[in-house]
């Protein structure tokens, strides 16, 4: 886990160094154990370094080339470096490090942006090309690290880096909310959209890179999500799990630091916990709650069976809601996956212990996980009726009262485009307009955010097409952005062996009959886990990282407390109040279940206070 900044700027009136500086600092916990910068007449670049590979200083960075003619930032981790170092010096580079850092500046002289297509690994980079005079910045497969950028200055400069947070330090940046953000967030939980909360800052994509040459961008993508199904056996695909998930945990673990990974009860970290077999694993969970909200006390017994010492941490009501400014301040923008929280401490403990942790990420979406993606039996019965007489009927039910029958009825006669959006479904659109004033309500709407996304896999079977969704939304956007937030936040590396692109290679090609059927979810790779962990392990339910937030808010302090927020005088800004004081009342006495509603809306003003209010220019 690092971090870097950087910008291009024909501006005289600025300190470049002092400006960098600043940048950087600013993103410190990314990088606590060393810093370096670059200044030119066209580029300045800024770092902040954790060590992982080759902890001597011939591996800072910035990173140059013999003629320093290139000059490189980048933040991830190659895991195909050595392989990759031994070709490129058999064709005659030569490197001064050990370091995964050289082989992108080295691969770039042999093969341009071609190298992308050789790395293996976790990934967001910039690269400046003095001679060409152009900036090469890639972002990885999976996204799974963040890359942003804007021109939004007023002059034009390019501002670009790991953390929205370090451009406000930047003197020319413009600092303005993107009001058709807000809209989607309450539906999606996260910022949906490619440009960011700040107006005029963007997201590069996933499998993207930018070439910036005479103030000009362009933007292409290198790599995409394939589902290309192959039919097979279970015991054929089973095998072809194991072998990649060995193969790929074998990789994850490569590190000159301490080793660790996060232990929860369901499959995924298990099975990556028993492959890893890591000196030490770290759970949290949260006071006066077992089981359901905390599996705590399940991840030890694994612990033990596997002879591995487990460090865990309760978590308190208090220590909850008294760190969620912070949690919202690392994640650059509002995001409310209520699981943010709990990891923000899992961090915190894991830090203590190690700098790398492995995790189980991206195993739902690869593998088929959700329960979004299985079909109820009652309607595969329903399903036998023609689409069109469904359809007919389905149309009807959308003017009936709404109740489970005639979601249930509506919903059968939907295709998949039209009822699925990604995992998180917070507020419908009925009543994200409701709650919102007028200057908000210009925004698209969630299906017209994700046509994109299934144009690109139409034809396919309706599992593979949730998972492409969720592939290209979801995952990024919220489960690998917290994620990446909260270790950064406490200066670990978080590594996620299942978002390998040889793992997707394999597990797109594994027909959705053998991830998700009558029996499970991820059925396969549950099958393929068994080998390695007990039948409960491999065979737990999905509980995803759930959190009592909907008990507390039934308690008058915690009521009090977001009322308080609900009744300020920002919240009048964006939201009809008594919209939203009505869900938490409703909630408070008990008479409907408004959990997500009032923390999706309690996030965003908690995080516009942060960054709008209380933090100055």
């Amino acid at each position: 886990m690092c971090g870097f900044v950087g910008f291009s700027t024909n501006s005289i009136d600025i300190d470049k160094t002092s400006v960098i500086k600043e940048m950087m600092n600013t993103i410190g916990h990314r990088g606590p154990d060393s810093d370096g910068y670059f200044v030119d007449n066209q580029v300045t670049l800024g770092f902040r370094r954790l060590q992982i590979i080759d902890l001597t200083t011939d591996a800072s960075q910035p990173m140059f080339n013999e003629d320093d003619n290139i000059s490189l930032i980048f933040n991830g981790e190659i895991y195909n470096y050595q392989s990759l170092m031994d070709d490129l010096k058999e064709k005659g580079h030569i490197f001064k490090s050990q370091s995964d850092t050289e082989v992108i500046i080295h691969g770039y002289e042999e093969y341009g942006v071609e190298i992308l297509q050789k790395l293996r690994g976790m990934f967001a980079f910039a690269l400046w090309d003095k001679k060409e005079e152009s900036l090469f910045i890639a972002r990885d497969f999976f996204g799974i690290k963040p890359l942003y950028y804007t021109q939004n200055t007023t002059d034009n400069s390019l501002l670009f880096g790991s953390e929205i947070k370090s451009f406000l330090k930047f003197p020319g940046f413009q600092k303005e909310l993107n009001k058709k953000a807000l809209k989607p967030y309450l539906t999606f939980q996260y910022s949906v959209l490619d440009e960011t909360f700040f107006k005029g800052v963007y997201k590069l994509r996933p499998g993207h890179y930018m070439i910036y040459k005479n103030g000009q961008m362009d933007i292409k993508q290198y790599w995409d999500v394939k589902f290309d199904t192959e039919e097979n056996t279970l015991e054929f695909y089973v095998q072809k799990i194991k072998e990649t998930m060995e193969e790929s945990v074998k990789y994850h673990r490569i590190s000159d630091v301490k080793v660790g990974s996060f232990l929860s009860g369901g499959v995924d970290s298990s099975y990556i916990t028993a492959l890893l077999k890591p000196d030490k694993t770290f759970s949290v969970g949260f006071e006066d709650y077992e089981g359901i909200f905390n599996e705590t006390n399940i991840a030890a017994d694994l612990s033990r069976q596997l002879g591995i010492e487990n460090h865990k941490k309760i978590i308190s009501a208090d220590e909850f809601f008294d760190v969620i400014p912070t949690v919202q301040y690392h994640m650059d923008e509002p995001q409310s996956n209520l699981s943010s929280v709990p990891l923000y401490f899992l961090a915190e403990l894991a830090s203590k212990h190690a700098t790398v942790l492995l995790s189980g990420e991206g195993a739902d979406e690869i593998f088929g996980g959700y329960a979004w993606y299985e079909t109820s039996k009652e309607m595969r019965l329903y399903e036998r009726i023609p689409f069109f007489m469904r359809k007919i009927i389905s149309t009807v039910a959308k003017n009936l009262p709404e109740n489970r029958m005639t979601t249930f009825l509506v919903k059968g006669g939907q295709k998949v485009e039209e009822k699925f959006i990604g995992q998180a479904k917070i507020f419908d659109l009925k009543d994200a307009t409701k709650v919102l004033k007028d200057d908000y309500q210009d925004a698209p709407t969630p299906e017209e955010i994700v046509s994109e996304s299934y144009k690109n896999v139409a034809g396919k079977d309706n599992v593979s097409k949730m998972q492409y969704v969720d592939m290209k939304h979801w995952l990024p956007g919220d489960i690998l952005l917290k994620a990446d937030k909260m270790s950064s936040a406490h200066s670990i590396e978080l590594r996620v062996p299942f978002l390998d692109k040889e793992v997707m290679e394999m597990a797109g090609k594994i027909p959705a009959h053998l991830k998700v059927n009558d029996m499970d979810t991820k059925y396969v790779l549950r099958k393929a886990a068994n080998e390695v962990l007990p039948d409960e392990w491999a065979n737990r339910p999905k509980v995803g990282f759930p959190v009592p937030f909907r008990d507390w808010i039934k308690k008058e302090k915690y009521y009090n407390k977001v009322r308080e927020v609900f009744e300020s005088d920002i919240a009048q800004e964006f939201f009809n109040v008594d919209e939203i004081v009505k869900f938490l009342d409703e909630h408070y006495q008990g008479k409907a279940n408004r959990a997500r509603y009032i923390w999706t809306v309690y996030v965003f003003l908690v995080w516009y206070k942060g960054y709008f209010i209380d933090m100055e220019d």
